[in-house]
C-alpha cells in the first residue's frame, strides 16, 4: 500500500494548483466523453455511468474508498439523492477540501482502507483510481500483489450487504514498452508523480475479486483517457505562467512532463482504464 508519505507527494502539492487544470469539481481520474463535450460534462457524465454500475439512489448507503476532493460524494448527494455516505482517504489535503464542501449526509475519514471498521454495512461501494495505490512495485515483482488484492476485495465484501454493488475504476498495465525512451518515461512518473503505486493487470482484478465478487460489466476507456490527459495537460499549459510564478519552474516542469507521459502510454496501449461493474457473491 502507498504509505501516507507517498500520498502526500500525489496529492497534497496544493489545491489550488490541481483547480487550475482539473474541472470545477476536480476530479482527478479518467473522463467519459461523448463528441465535443467539455471536461466538466464528461466528469459528470463518468459519475452517471459509475453510478448506474453502482444502483445508487436515495436508500442506498454508499462507501467511497479513495474519495478525493468528494467529487463523487456530491454528486451522490446532488444527482441522486443519496442521504448516507462515507468516504475514507489517505490524503489529508483531500479531506479538508472534501470536508470544506459540506456534503449532506457524508461522513469523511482520514483513514487506510485496511483499518477502516464501519458500524454499519453498505449498499453500494466506489473505488475510483484508489486500486492503483494498493501494491507496491516490490509487491508486483515479488509476486505478492494478488494476495494484497485479494484482500482488498474481500475487506469490500465484508463492509456490504447481500446484494451489494461495487463499481470500480482502475488504471491497468497493459503492453510493455518495446522503447527504452517510453520506459524511461513511465517509470518517472512512478518515481516522482506516484510514488509507491503500482497500477494492476486486468487478469489481476477479475481473478482476485471472484471468490467475492461477480463480474456483471466491464468497458475499458483507453482512448477516454487520453483525451482526459490531452485536456489537463492544455489547461495546464494554458496557466503555465500562473504555476511558474506560483509554484516555480519545476513544478510546471515536472506535471506537463506527466501529463505528456500519460497520453503517450495510454495511445500506444501501455495502460488502459477499466470500468467494472461488480455484484458481491452470496451464499446460497
Amino acid at each position: 500500500m502507498s504509505t501516507p508519505s507517498d500520498i502526500e507527494v500525489s496529492y497534497d502539492v496544493g489545491d489550488d494548483f490541481f483547480a487550475l487544470w482539473l474541472d470545477a469539481g476536480r476530479n482527478y481520474s479518467c473522463a467519459l466523453w461523448d463528441g465535443d463535450d467539455d471536461l466538466e460534462a464528461a466528469q459528470l457524465r463518468k459519475l452517471g455511468y459509475l453510478s448506474d454500475l453502482a444502483g445508487t439512489g436515495p436508500d442506498t448507503g454508499v462507501l467511497d474508498i479513495g474519495c478525493g476532493w468528494g467529487a463523487n460524494l456530491h454528486y451522490q448527494a446532488s444527482r441522486r439523492g443519496v442521504r448516507r455516505m462515507h468516504g475514507i482517504t489517505l490524503s489529508p489535503a483531500q479531506l479538508r477540501a472534501a470536508r470544506d464542501r459540506r456534503i449532506p449526509g457524508a461522513t469523511l475519514w482520514l483513514c487506510d482502507y485496511r483499518d477502516f471498521a464501519p458500524e454499519e454495512r453498505f449498499d453500494a461501494v466506489f473505488s475510483i483510481g484508489m486500486m492503483e495505490h494498493i501494491a507496491r512495485p516490490p509487491d508486483v515483482r515479488s509476486g505478492a500483489h494478488r494476495r494484497i488484492y485479494a484482500g482488498f476485495f474481500r475487506r469490500v465484501h465484508e463492509w456490504t450487504r447481500p446484494g451489494a454493488a461495487f463499481a470500480l475504476q482502475v488504471i491497468l498495465r497493459d503492453r510493455v514498452p518495446r522503447d527504452r525512451a517510453d520506459l524511461v518515461e513511465l517509470k518517472w512518473v512512478t518515481d516522482h508523480i506516484f510514488p509507491g503505486g503500482m497500477s494492476p493487470r486486468l487478469e489481476d482484478v477479475l481473478v482476485t475479486a471472484e471468490p467475492y465478487w461477480e463480474l456483471v460489466s466491464l468497458r475499458t476507456r483507453r482512448d477516454h483517457y487520453r483525451r482526459t490527459c490531452e485536456e489537463w495537460r492544455r489547461r495546464l499549459r494554458a496557466a503555465e505562467p500562473t504555476i511558474r510564478e506560483r509554484w516555480g519552474d519545476r513544478r510546471f516542469d515536472d506535471y506537463d512532463r506527466y501529463l505528456s507521459t500519460c497520453v503517450l502510454a495510454f495511445a500506444r496501449g501501455y495502460q488502459d482504464l477499466g470500468q467494472f461493474g461488480l455484484r458481491r457473491r452470496d451464499a446460497p
